[in-house]
């Protein structure tokens, strides 16, 4: 099974569309020959996982898929396309996978072909409600280090809803620099500590994958 993840920058009058896919447009990507798993998202800053990070001109969709050419081919995806300005595709190897996704385990793991090239990280939680709010104040120290570290190439907030569903992909230049974020910063640590005391997580995922390649596309509007 492949993991490949589409980020669309859609025209501001698609984002209607956008909201509508959103709530419908799960169950088609869902129907593409071949598909496993599949989740639409919102994307923003991740800096509070709240409504005021979103942007609505930025949307991701994640498939896992037995072929990416079937699901890059879809009507689904060529939908997206035609009212966006740009998209960008990953095309991602799992090499490890910790929690579940929907009370699924969505990743088949494969040995990585690289021994230290750029990977991305990917991860989801469920926020419980009774936590929310020792949550949030303890976001901004970790997504300012985040954006600090040295092997970061590029992170963004996903989420299924706008608030509660929430999550980050980020891309590394190794898996060296993300291992010395997760597990070196300070401010991340702390809230991996916080997380095993509060237990502010009603369902978490955190998956790590070799980047095979990536596609950028600029469209003519």
């Amino acid at each position: 099974m492949k993991t490949v993840v589409f980020i669309f920058t859609i025209r501001k009058s698609a984002i209607l569309f956008a909201f509508i896919q959103m709530a419908v447009g799960r169950r088609t990507a869902r129907r593409i020959k071949g598909v496993s798993f599949a989740k639409l998202m919102g994307t923003g800053t991740g800096k509070t996982f709240t409504p005021s990070d979103a942007d609505l001109s930025q949307w991701a969709i994640l498939f896992v898929a037995d072929s990416v050419d079937v699901v890059d081919s879809s009507k689904f995806i060529s939908q997206w396309r035609k009212r966006s300005v740009k998209s960008e595709k990953y095309l991602l190897n799992p090499i490890s996978s910790h929690g579940e996704w929907s009370k699924k385990k969505p990743f088949t793991l494969e040995p990585s072909g690289h021994a230290d090239g750029p990977v991305v990280a990917i991860t989801r939680a469920r926020l419980k409600w009774s936590q929310a709010i020792r949550f949030w104040k303890s976001i901004p120290p970790v997504v300012t280090d985040l954006h600090q570290s040295p092997g970061l190439i590029y992170s963004i907030g996903i989420g299924e809803a706008p608030i509660g569903l929430q999550g980050t992909f980020s891309v590394w230049k190794s898996g060296g620099a993300l291992r010395d974020f997760a597990y070196k910063n300070a401010p991340h640590r702390a809230a991996i500590a916080d997380t095993e005391k509060y237990r502010w997580y009603s369902e978490e995922l955190f998956a790590r994958f070799e980047l095979i390649n990536t596609a950028d596309f600029d469209y003519v509007n």
